[in-house]
């Protein structure tokens, strides 16, 4: 069984950078500083498996760098007019200057199909 909570970076880290791109349990993933907030999500889109560490941001949204469809970072629901699953998000927390990432629901996430 994954340890539940994984240290992943430091805060202070991620600010700077404000997309990083990890891998943790066998699922490649990215970290993202939203201005206020951080989010973990899947690094392949969805759509067409294109790498969102090399995406943008804007309004809370992350961008496709291949189809400039975007990604809503609270639910990982796809913009209007693109049929796709939505961004597969993670649970994350900060705490002691860390980014910890929920190990537990990642190493689920690998043992199914689309992971």
């Amino acid at each position: 069984m994954a340890e539940r909570w994984i240290s992943v970076c430091l805060l202070d880290r991620l600010i700077e950078r404000t997309i990083l791109c990890t891998r943790l349990a066998g699922v490649d993933l990215i970290l993202i500083w939203d201005g206020e907030k951080a989010v973990a999500c899947a690094r392949a889109c969805p759509h067409e498996q294109a790498d969102l560490c090399l995406g943008h941001l804007s309004m809370g949204r992350l961008f496709c760098p291949r189809h400039a469809a975007s990604f809503d970072l609270s639910d990982g629901r796809i913009s209007d007019g693109w049929s796709s699953p939505p961004l597969r998000l993670y649970p994350i927390r900060i705490a002691e200057e860390q980014v910890w990432i929920d190990g537990e629901a990642v190493a689920s996430s690998a043992r199914k199909p689309g992971a």
